[in-house]
């Protein structure tokens, strides 16, 4: 099982430092996970990611269900050994697909019939089989099957029958986990569903953190599906709020809504409310594009103003990328011949490197200052920092100062509401 171990806790905030454990070593939180979907982070190998002091990333169930499947990775003893990855592994359930796949599911209190995107096949995803799927995978954080529907339905009797057989179906997670002989080294996580409606988050928390004692740690899922952010950290503190103290809080693919917030201040946010762990596709997916991630806000290398720049990404970053002399102008370079496979496999490598490595600095930093007594200045400092030209998303103040932070204390920086440029990665400057 694993070991949680609460190391700190932030005076002001909700957010903490701990330790957990699991069978593949320690990991510590607050954490952001980088997501290899198909057992690979595009571009990098798993020697590369665990050199960035990365351990822990998250494989995707019903990708490896389908290709290479079950049967290949149980000869290979697993997705640890098959991808060659010797750090921490978490899997989704599946339970994501009900909304990206819509069109190819159909919801019973079965289970998710999904037809194959590849051969047109009827495949039954039942709770029981979700876990027997990652119990082959060897994950060592699995979640349970969960109902998912786009945050935005309007339908709430439908969110409701969700919400209700998420936690039907965790019962059944849970007794076939149990049965199996695999807690000792998987540990099975909930997820709270209930759509954007305050009642049904209630009961849902409620209901799940009876089943405490089947459950390593709980998750918020049904997020970040294009609601508003000040809706958003809304339900997340909420959540938070209810979930017991001695478990890990994962909220589930923060802050990617088509590419359209930057995920430092969802995440950071997030930490302040007392989120242990997250996940996104954003810094691997927006390097792709050739998008670097920086303290001062995302910049678009693809921009002709870089032709000429010959410093590194970030001159403060210990990233390979930027130490080794990779500079704008040459990533600039690269970017405008990348139909060269060699070339464009080079861009990707040296982005997604400094993009993990950024993304692992900013919880880095956070959990120093927790530890240190000083996360309100480091929230304070980020902040300014990213949005000091353009002013403060009105929901990143609004949600913390529900935690005891005035970003605008003693700031003459402004306040603004909904999206600009800012935020969209494919505008970065």
């Amino acid at each position: 099982m694993a070991h949680f171990e609460l190391l700190a806790r932030c005076p002001t905030t909700r957010a903490r430092v701990s330790r957990l454990t699991l069978a593949h070593g320690a990991t510590m939180l607050p954490t952001f996970m980088p997501v290899a979907t198909q057992a690979a982070i595009k571009g990098l190998t798993p020697q590369q990611v665990e050199s960035l002091g990365v351990t822990l990333i998250l494989n995707n169930t019903y990708h490896l269900n389908l290709r290479p499947g079950i049967k290949v990775l149980s000869e290979a003893g697993g997705a640890h050994k098959f991808q060659g990855w010797n750090k921490n592994l978490l899997t989704d359930s599946g339970g994501f697909q009900l909304v990206s796949l819509s069109k190819f599911t159909t919801i019973t209190e079965e289970g998710a019939l999904f037809e194959s995107p590849f051969t047109g096949e009827p495949t039954m995803l039942t709770p029981e089989e979700s876990i027997s799927i990652q119990h082959a995978i060897g994950a060592d954080i699995i979640m349970q099957l969960d109902d998912v529907v786009p945050s935005l339905t309007q339908d709430r009797a439908r969110v409701e029958e969700a919400m209700e057989r998420s936690v039907r179906w965790l019962d059944r997670c849970i007794t076939h986990h149990n049965l199996s002989g695999k807690r000792a080294t998987q540990n099975l996580f909930a997820i709270v569903q209930g759509g954007l409606d305050l009642e049904l988050r209630d009961r849902c928390v409620t209901q799940m953190v009876q089943r405490k004692n089947d459950v390593a740690g709980f998750a918020i899922g049904g997020l970040s599906g294009g609601e508003e952010k000040d809706v958003f950290w809304r339900i997340v503190k909420q959540c938070i709020d209810k979930l017991p103290e001695d478990r890990p809080r994962y909220c589930m693919g923060i802050g990617f809504a088509e590419g359209s917030y930057i995920i430092q201040s969802n995440l950071l946010v997030c930490v302040a409310l007392g989120v242990d762990m997250a996940d996104c596709v954003f810094p691997t997916r927006t390097a792709r594009f050739g998008v670097a991630l920086t303290h001062n806000g995302p910049i678009n290398l693809r921009l002709a103003k870089y032709a000429r720049d010959f410093e590194p990404i970030d001159s403060s970053c210990p990233c390979p990328t930027c130490v080794e002399g990779s500079s704008r102008a040459m990533l600039h370079h690269i970017i405008g011949r990348e139909t060269a496979a060699a070339q464009g496999r080079s861009l990707l490598v040296s982005v997604t490197i400094h993009n993990i490595v950024f993304q692992a600095r900013i919880m880095g930093g956070a959990r120093d200052a927790i530890m240190g007594g000083t996360f309100p200045t480091y929230l304070r400092q980020f902040f300014s920092n990213y949005f000091g030209d353009v002013g403060y998303p009105e929901w990143c103040v609004n949600a913390l100062r529900s935690v005891n932070v005035d970003l605008l204390e003693g700031s003459d920086i402004k306040v603004v509401s909904g999206k600009g440029a800012k935020w969209e990665y494919s505008t970065a400057a």
